[in-house]
């Protein structure tokens, strides 16, 4: 088979692994040495950095062969899809050349199961080395590590790379039992633990062996069973406290062609996938715990107002409030107040009193804060507008889709 043939498939295959974003990779380039790449780089970008740089990766598989068969996965043992495999040469080429025709910044690469977990995880870290040793390749580099494979792989495959990842894939051991029983959710928590313990140790004694210098993501597909979010957001909740991931990524499940009947035939709103990621970057960046979002009762997310609305809306004895009294993170729950403009107001406040204009100033969502806050020169009534009309108000407006999109572009 032609490269650019195992390119096209094996590229595909990568579409339904959401973990790729190369955050936190250390800036890196090859003025006054050896080699060539740099993570500080321009590109053709699908993901960003922290700092709101655009980071192209080539996302590929090594092969879509798998020993598995899950029942969410198109690469499983028995699905009928065409197959492919790299040798790790052909990786290293593809990435390689790529970089210097300045198509991508880094190299995203996982692969199916093939002969063994660490056979498999092998030929992954062999990718990763050819390229950091052999060629002097200073890009990204992130790798998909196997959970059953060798500790000392694993480690191996952080001196390398920048990022691992281990999917947990589904955020209930019924579920993955379920769907597929192949895995442990055992035996990837126990990966995850020997990740953090590596992470650990590098920030104990900075001067010990390079480590997986942007950390550890992992992701969960939603939609393919019956877990509702208040389970994926706890399940997550859980993984940043005990494994210190940079992040957990949600993928909505997509049916695929001849599924088996033990996943929907129907994939769940792309909506709920876009209120997970508030949801959780409200429990990353605003202090918010999953039971707050959603009761432990269980349930889903609202679909037709951000989270922290939804929040603000269900806790009216917080509101109007005083935004020249409030403690910040407090202001920085009022819906439409970001954490940057919660930290301007406290710094306004101790110039002088803040007021209403203030905001509009700050660009702030006015229509969004004004049932909420209290300045200066600015006093709602108390519970003047019940909260479902609040709600009514702020929903976003539901679009009709285009029955024949090729006669509008016409």
């Amino acid at each position: 088979m032609e490269i650019k043939d195992k390119l096209e498939i094996l590229a595909d295959a990568a579409k339904y692994d959401a973990s790729c974003a190369s955050s936190g990779a250390p800036k890196r380039d090859s003025i006054g040495k050896g080699g060539f790449g740099a993570t500080t780089g321009m590109g053709i970008c699908h993901s960003y950095t922290p700092d709101g740089r655009c980071v192209s990766l080539l996302k590929i598989l090594l092969t879509n062969y798998c020993l598995y068969d899950c029942q969410y996965c198109v690469n499983r043992r028995s699905s009928n899809v065409p197959r492919a495999r790299f040798a790790v040469a052909e990786v290293v080429r593809l990435t390689t050349d790529f970089y210097l025709r300045n198509y991508i910044d880094g190299l995203f690469l996982s692969s199916g199961i093939i002969q063994s977990a660490d056979y498999t995880m092998e030929q992954l870290v062999q990718v990763a080395r050819e390229l950091r040793e052999v060629h002097q390749f200073r890009g990204y580099i992130h790798l998909k590590t196997i959970p059953d494979a060798d500790p000392a792989l694993i480690e191996a495959a952080g001196r390398y790379a920048d990022r691992l990842s281990v999917n947990i894939e589904l955020p209930t051991q019924d579920s993955v039992q379920k769907l597929a029983p192949e895995k442990s959710v055992h035996t990837i928590k126990l990966a995850m633990g020997s990740i953090r313990r590596k992470l650990d140790e590098k920030a104990e004694e900075p001067k010990s062996p390079r480590f997986a210098p942007a950390g550890q993501s992992t992701q969960m597909i939603v939609g393919a069973d019956a877990s509702d979010d208040q389970q994926i957001l706890s399940t997550a909740e859980t993984l940043y406290g005990s494994y210190k991931l940079k992040r957990v990524y949600y993928s909505a499940f997509s049916p695929i062609p001849q599924s088996p009947k033990s996943v929907p035939l129907a994939p769940p709103p792309m909506m709920r996938e876009h209120r997970l990621y508030q949801a959780d970057f409200l429990m990353r960046s605003y202090g918010f715990q999953a039971q707050e979002l959603l009761p432990a009762s269980g349930g889903n997310l609202a679909l037709d107002i951000d989270p922290k609305l939804a929040w603000a809306l269900a806790h009216r004895e917080h509101f109007p409030l005083d935004l020249n009294r409030a403690e910040p993170h407090m202001i920085a729950r009022v819906p439409g107040i970001g954490l940057r403009n919660a930290q301007r107001i406290v710094d306004l406040r101790r110039l002088r009193q803040v007021r209403y204009a203030d905001l509009s100033r700050l660009r702030c969502s006015m229509k969004k804060i004004s049932p909420f806050i209290i300045t200066a020169d600015y006093f709602p009534a108390r519970d003047a507008s019940p909260s479902e009309h609040l709600r009514r108000s702020m929903a976003e407006a539901p679009q009709q889709m285009n029955l024949w999109p090729e006669l509008q572009a016409a």
